[in-house]
């Protein structure tokens, strides 16, 4: 695989291919890097979004509750 970063002064812009890669379908994508900066914070922690939605009164209660029914799927019917 080859990575490279690069930042063009005209709108063409040509690669040469290694000869280990002629014959074989490659990918090539273009991209601004600031573009995918943008994307990532969206992307990365998802569960942070909640962060400090319930009080901690109310997280123990909920942590009570799903332990309560976490003990009953070992009990017997």
């Amino acid at each position: 695989m080859i990575r490279t970063i690069i930042t063009p002064d005209k709108q063409r812009v040509s690669i040469n291919v290694p000869k280990s890669y002629v014959g074989k379908k490659i990918e090539v994508l273009l991209y601004a890097v600031e573009e995918l900066i943008e994307e990532l914070p969206s992307k990365i922690n998802k569960a942070a979004r909640f962060k400090g939605l319930l009080s901690t009164e109310q997280a123990e209660r909920y942590h009570q509750y799903l332990k309560k029914a976490r003990n009953e799927w070992d009990r017997d019917i």
